[in-house]
């Protein structure tokens, strides 16, 4: 699996860029789970990656930051019973959460004034609501 990483139309990740770690996974397997390597950590280090555009590259620092450690994003993938099936899973885990980093931000919302029959409508209750909180009182003149 030395292909690139393709995470949108404009931005793909090297496989160079890309390092795998394998280890011994828990969940299925029966035996096999105590021989076996499948789980898999993919990292990719976006601090100094020269794939990434500086725009998307600090719009992604910015988002993933409690995600990264020293500028390495680092996703695990142990889902599956085979080495294969977690790395497919551990690429789309990766594409995925850079994906929706580079994301443009969303526009700012414009705040808006309250209408003149929203107030008037709105001082009318507060005058229906007090005249029977003042009708409770128990004062007949």
């Amino acid at each position: 699996m030395a292909d690139d990483l393709v995470v949108s139309r404009s931005l793909v990740i090297p496989a160079a860029e890309l390092s795998e770690r394998f280890s011994r996974s828990s969940g299925p397997g029966g035996q096999g789970v105590n021989t076996a390597d499948t789980r898999v950590e993919l990292s990719f280090d976006l601090a100094s990656s020269p794939a990434v555009p500086a725009y998307l590259q600090e719009r992604m620092l910015e988002r993933l930051s409690s995600r990264l450690v020293g500028g390495v994003l680092t996703v695990t993938a142990s889902e599956h019973r085979t080495q294969l099936a977690n790395r497919r899973a551990a690429r789309e885990r990766l594409a995925s959460q850079l994906r929706d980093a580079a994301l443009p931000p969303s526009p700012t919302r414009r705040p808006t004034r309250p209408t003149r029959g929203s107030k008037e409508r709105r001082l009318g209750a507060k005058k229906r609501r007090g005249d029977i909180k003042r009708g409770r009182q128990g004062r007949f003149e």
